[in-house]
């Protein structure tokens, strides 16, 4: 039934991409970030739903010219060097048939991302991406929340199998960069009832649901006993509340809910929690810093870095002061260093840092300008987001997941539509003022 239910809906997406290549971009979000086909067992579970919405996309562009335009900025200048620099890094690689394999996903995953782009372009647009985006990744932390309630918080929450975020740390960083987006929801409600598939729900059923899940992804966060995560949810928390219009309110729920929430968790969990301070004695974390030394030395010693297949017993010989415990390098920043050296992580931390800043023009934008409201919010809500991200993403493998791009063009985009907007109100503006002073001339002649 899954399996039916899940097919008819792409099928529907997908007759409906023909004709408006924005669809494709959502479908391909949605099978991206939520795998809704591997929740099945039958049928649906190994069909190739990903590429059949890339191609849907393409043909939609190439056959609909008019409903593209080409996302540029300065986060997307810098992604696109990037890219060619990571193609410098993998003909250079150590590995390199592994590193050309996973060169050629991280650029599908990238250019992928830039086509959206290309065709998300207005405010409708714009709010139903995030919709989609926010609620593929929120569906497993409502899910992981009622589990975790229900057994006490004693099993880790997993995400979807086969997925860049099934790992249980990977889900609740995930989840942690959704939870700003669903407050943005939240504050727009009025706005997404103007959604076609959400004109018949009210604004505050709405409100009511995205709290819930808001509250439940939350749960589901310290369900995944995820240390790392925890880190990033308590800086995310704190941003959010200075970032939000109703600081004491969500200040008094986050001093209640907090401590409520770490006294349900169980023993297991709060011992865990503590080995953040004894990180010397807990072997994990040691690995994890044998693995950021051995991404160092990499630097040191290849401008080119060593390619993106650099956890194996070779790379870990050649450069790890334990060539014995061979791991992942748990961190964005160290992976794309020991993969790309220091020129791909200049380039990576610019690209994010132009990403902040794009948010933070949204919010300069949309000042005193009602109508822009919604802008200055996303940007703020976005901010929280990236936050999140910076501070989970520490402790994990994620710099080339999915959904932070997203956030990028939804800034660049948004960022778009907000100057075309008020470059149409200021020359209305000049035009009426030119009529009047035309008028007054008028008058004044004998």
């Amino acid at each position: 039934m899954r399996d039916l239910l899940i097919t008819l809906i792409f099928v529907y997406g997908a007759i409906r991409a023909l004709k408006y290549p924005y669809i494709a971009a959502l479908l391909w979000a949605w099978i991206g970030l939520m795998n809704p086909h591997r929740l099945g067992w039958g049928f649906a579970y190994s069909l190739p739903f990903a590429m059949i919405a890339v191609a849907l996309l393409v043909v939609g562009m190439m056959t609909h010219p008019k409903q593209v335009r080409w996302p540029s900025s300065g986060p997307v200048t810098v992604l696109a060097l990037f890219v060619v620099w990571m193609g410098l890094t993998t003909v250079a690689a150590i590995h390199f048939d592994e590193s050309s394999a996973i060169y050629v996903n991280v650029s599908k995953v990238l250019g992928v991302a830039l086509l959206i782009g290309c065709v998300v372009r207005t405010r409708e647009e714009i709010l139903g991406f995030i919709v989609v985006t926010a609620l593929s990744v929120a569906f497993f932390g409502i899910k992981g929340g009622f589990f975790t309630l229900v057994t006490g918080g004693a099993f880790r929450v997993w995400g979807p199998p086969g997925s860049a975020i099934a790992d249980n740390n990977e889900l609740a960083v995930a989840l942690i960069v959704s939870i700003p987006l669903l407050y943005y929801l939240y504050m727009r409600a009025e706005d997404l009832v103007k959604l076609p598939t959400l004109t018949r729900l009210s604004p505050k059923w709405i409100r009511r649901g995205l709290l819930l899940s808001i509250g439940l992804c939350a749960v589901s966060v310290l369900g995944s006993h995820s240390r790392g995560a925890l880190l990033a949810m308590s800086s995310m928390a704190i941003v959010l509340w200075w970032r939000s219009k109703s600081k004491l309110t969500i200040g008094i729920v986050l001093l209640i809910l907090a401590p409520a929430l770490v006294m349900f968790m169980p023993d297991e969990w709060g011992e865990r929690m503590g080995t953040i301070k004894t990180y010397e004695s807990d072997a994990s974390a040691m690995g994890r810093i044998n693995a950021w030394t051995m991404a160092i030395n990499i630097a040191n010693s290849r401008i080119l870095g060593a390619g993106f297949a650099t956890d194996s017993a070779l790379v870990y010989r050649m450069y790890a002061p334990n060539p014995n415990e061979v791991l992942v390098a748990h961190s964005i920043y160290f992976q794309v260093l020991g993969q790309h050296g220091y020129i791909g992580l200049a380039l990576f931390l610019t690209f994010w840092i132009l990403t902040y800043r794009t948010a933070g023009r949204l919010m300069k934008l949309g000042r005193g300008h009602p109508e822009l409201a919604w802008a200055a919010d996303l940007g703020s809500m976005m901010k929280v987001s990236l936050v999140g991200f910076a501070v989970g993403g520490a402790f994990l493998n994620l710099a080339f997941w999915d959904m932070p791009y997203y956030l990028m063009l939804i800034a660049v985009v948004t960022e778009k539509w907000v100057k075309a907007t008020l470059g149409e109100q200021s020359a209305a503006a000049s035009a009426e003022a030119m009529s009047l002073k035309a008028s007054g001339r008028l008058k004044a002649s004998p």
